[in-house]
């Protein structure tokens, strides 16, 4: 039996799942899970990189111990994070996290040296705070020492690759979530990196999804116990995700639906119209450089932080109980304004934001989880109609993806606001595609159609009318 491992990091946990091809049909094993988030480090939000490293190589020692050796290995995380390494490959400061407020204003700033307009036209890459280049803007004028003494630039889950081989490599799809690639040319733009005052030689060789970056390095041979090829596949998980959307023979919007919700279409050109800006549209790379035409809303991200900020005294499924029990509460806010983004009090940022639109303030638990679902499914129509504007096509169905697609409720509350037929699952549709990426370059596995046959083959999928 031959397997393959996907070490799927997200913000809040991470999983190390197991895949294996018999008889045509992929079968998952979860093998190890692990705690993630970000804490307060020197006045700012940081992950813990030594932790996460140290739990990338406890699920390799899994394997070892379960007997299940993989064939390869591929980590996949959320994108626009960073570090920068010095001359002996050491992480200049800290590992901030996209929702730390040192990015705040840092837009602006970019837009001394360009206008959106223009940045926009280059790398299709829609606004938001968080964005790599924001970020890289914000130790520019925080610590230029760091970028001065910069020689590489990896993005997260590049880093953890980096550790666990010894090769320094960057990919193209959690690449794209910079804000400084190319949108036509697939590469670097490094005329707008010098505009911007970044040291262009940072920025090395960027390699497509499915690359064989090589095995694992001898120090970690050692620590784990076995050697197995390393492969980069679609690192950003979102591009993971969407390799494993189930969509042949119908024509679908996706959603993959986690922390956030990342809904949109995969097309063969980037849109770097006006309209699409203004739509806040973005131009992701997909697998085979196919883009994923996307928006992001901030998911179910809000819905985590409530049960978090009620000592996780509730599951998910009872939280969407009592949404259901509160169905006829109206108000609903927008879930993309900044002040959900990372609020000391989510369950009071909606209930001010309700406030704020002169609309009836949710009391009870109940009341604020309806209001966020409907303020969820509501966003979701929005953005399909605007995704059919730009396509110039009707959707008849959505596919929604990820561990997200497990609560019907808000599967039928999309149903119901879009007016189109919802297919919920795969549930592991970032692990499941970070497995075939690793499988197309091993050559099991022939193109994206045939991977994506495979998924149907393997794995339920719930539909829900509208």
């Amino acid at each position: 039996m031959k397997y393959y491992l996907a070490v799927d990091i997200g913000a809040s946990s991470g999983r190390h799942i197991l895949g294996s091809f018999n008889n045509g049909k992929i079968e998952l094993e979860e093998v190890y899970r692990f705690k993630n988030g970000f804490s307060e480090k020197n006045g700012h939000d940081c992950w813990n990189h030594e932790h996460l490293l140290a739990e990338i190589k406890n699920g390799l020692k899994k394997c070892k111990e379960i007997g299940k050796i993989p064939e390869t290995v591929g980590i996949d995380t959320w994108g626009v994070d960073f570090v920068l390494l010095d001359e002996n490959d050491e992480i200049l400061g800290d590992m901030v996290a996209y929702r730390d407020s040192r990015n705040d204003g840092m837009d602006a700033e970019v837009e001394k040296i360009i206008s959106f307009d223009e940045l926009y036209s280059r790398t299709g890459i829609q606004k938001a705070s968080y964005n790599t280049i924001y970020q890289l803007m914000a130790v520019k004028l925080e610590n230029p020492e760091h970028l001065e003494k910069a020689k590489t630039i990896l993005m997260t889950p590049e880093y953890f690759t980096y550790k666990l081989s010894g090769v320094k490599a960057n990919e193209y799809t959690i690449a794209s979530t910079t804000g400084l690639l190319n949108a036509e040319t697939k590469d670097w733009d490094f005329d707008l990196i010098e505009k911007l005052g970044f040291n262009r030689e940072i920025f090395g060789k960027i390699n497509p999804p499915k690359t064989i970056v090589g095995g694992l390095s001898p120090e970690v041979q050692e620590e784990v116990g076995f050697n197995c090829d390393v492969v980069l596949p679609a690192m950003h998980d979102t591009g993971s995700a969407v390799l494993s959307v189930p969509c042949s023979g119908r024509d679908a919007v996706y959603i993959s639906s986690g922390t956030w919700s990342l809904m949109g279409v995969e097309s063969l050109k980037a849109n770097t119209t006006d309209k699409s800006r203004e739509f806040n549209f973005t131009n992701e790379g997909g697998v085979e450089y196919r883009y994923r035409y996307l928006k992001n809303i901030m998911g179910l991200w809000i819905i985590q932080n409530i049960k978090k900020e009620l000592n996780d005294e509730y599951g998910f499924g009872e939280m969407s109980n009592m949404a259901r029990e509160c169905a006829d509460f109206p108000s609903e806010v927008d879930v993309d304004r900044q002040c959900f983004l990372n609020p000391d009090s989510m369950i009071e940022a909606i209930k001010e934001e309700c406030a704020r639109t002169n609309q009836p303030v949710p009391e009870s638990i109940g009341e604020i989880l309806q209001c966020v679902y409907t303020s969820l499914s509501k966003c979701y129509a929005r953005t399909v109609s605007q995704i059919e504007t730009m396509q110039g096509k009707v959707y008849d169905s959505i596919n929604i993806v990820g561990g997200g697609c497990q609560d019907m409720y808000l599967n039928e509350m999309t149903a119901k606001a879009t007016g189109k037929t919802v297919f919920a699952g795969p549930i592991e549709a970032t692990a499941l595609g970070n497995i075939l990426a690793q499988m197309m370059g091993k050559g099991v596995v022939g193109t994206m159609d045939e991977a994506r046959k495979i998924i149907e083959d393997s794995f339920e999928v719930k539909t829900i009318k509208a």
